[in-house]
C-alpha cells in the first residue's frame, strides 16, 4: 500500500521508471477531490499522484477543494505528502527556475474552507502550527536533492495569497517586509489541513518568475512562467525519484 502522495501538476506522472497501475475515482464527505488519483510503482515503491488543479488544469487556486484532496489521501492510508508549488520569487536569491524547500508560511488567503474542525465538534480543537511543515520529510527532500545534484534553497517563508490574479508590486513590497521569500496561491490551507490530519507534509517550491516589481520586465507573462516551470519541474522529478525510494 502506498504511504507517499505527491500533490502537484499532471506532468509529474512522467517520472523515470514510473509504471502507472491505475487511476482511481474517490469521494469524501467534503465532496470530490480535484481529479482521479493516479497510482503507480517506482521500482518497488507504490506512490499516489493527485493533480491539485484537476486533470486538465482547470481549477483555480481559490476553488480547489483542499479538504476533499487531503481527506481522501488520509482515508487511503497515506502518511507522507510532498506538495509541488509554483511560486514567484521575492528575495534576490529566488531566481527563476530555482528550487526552494520552505520551512515557514504566512497565510493571506480568505474565504477558503481552511479547517476540518468547524462543526460537529465535541470540543474546540486547536493544532500547533509553529512549524507548518514536517521536518523529517523536509530533511529527506534536502538529502534527495543533494544526491540528485540539484541545488536547492533549504529554508524559505512562503506567502500564500488568494489569487487567481498575480500580486501588485506594492503587495510584494508588503510581503517582503513581512519576511516572505516566495509567493504562491496553493500553500494554504493545504499545509494546515495536512497538519490537522497528522500527515507528514512538506513542499517543494519551483520559482516560475520573479514576483511583481522584482524582475527586469514590467510584465509577468504566462509564457515566461510555463517556460521556467518546465525547466524547474525536471529538477523536481529528479528529487522526487530519490525521495520516493528513500521513504
Amino acid at each position: 500500500m502506498a504511504n507517499i502522495a505527491i500533490i502537484g501538476g499532471t506532468g509529474l506522472t512522467n517520472l523515470t521508471n514510473l509504471t502507472i497501475i491505475r487511476r482511481e475515482v474517490h469521494n469524501s464527505i467534503y465532496g470530490e477531490p480535484s481529479a482521479p488519483l493516479v497510482r503507480g510503482m517506482l521500482e518497488d515503491v507504490e506512490v499516489v499522484f493527485l493533480p491539485r488543479h484537476g486533470a486538465g488544469h482547470t481549477i483555480p487556486p481559490h476553488k480547489v477543494n483542499y479538504r476533499a484532496n487531503l481527506s481522501v489521501l488520509d482515508e487511503l492510508g497515506i502518511t507522507n505528502v510532498v506538495a509541488i508549488n509554483a511560486v514567484g520569487g521575492i528575495s534576490p536569491e529566488m531566481t527563476s527556475q530555482a528550487i526552494a524547500i520552505p520551512d515557514q508560511i504566512i497565510d493571506y488567503t480568505y474565504s477558503r474552507s481552511h479547517t476540518f474542525f468547524d462543526e460537529g465538534l465535541e470540543e474546540v480543537t486547536h493544532i500547533d502550527f509553529t512549524n507548518p511543515y514536517c521536518e523529517s520529510l523536509r530533511q529527506a527532500i534536502l538529502v534527495a536533492a543533494k544526491a540528485a545534484s540539484v541545488p536547492v534553497i533549504g529554508k524559505a517563508t512562503y506567502a500564500a495569497t488568494q489569487g487567481p490574479r498575480l500580486e501588485t508590486a506594492a503587495e510584494i513590497d508588503r510581503l517582503e517586509k513581512d519576511g516572505c521569500h516566495v509567493v504562491g496561491m496553493t500553500g494554504m490551507p493545504e499545509a494546515a489541513l495536512a497538519k490537522e490530519l497528522g500527515l507528514c507534509y512538506a513542499s517543494i517550491n519551483v520559482v516560475a518568475n520573479k514576483a511583481a516589481g522584482r524582475g527586469d520586465d514590467n510584465e509577468i507573462t504566462i509564457e515566461q512562467i510555463n517556460s521556467n516551470l518546465k525547466v524547474g519541474l525536471e529538477k523536481v522529478k529528479r528529487i522526487l525519484e530519490i525521495v520516493i525510494k528513500n521513504i
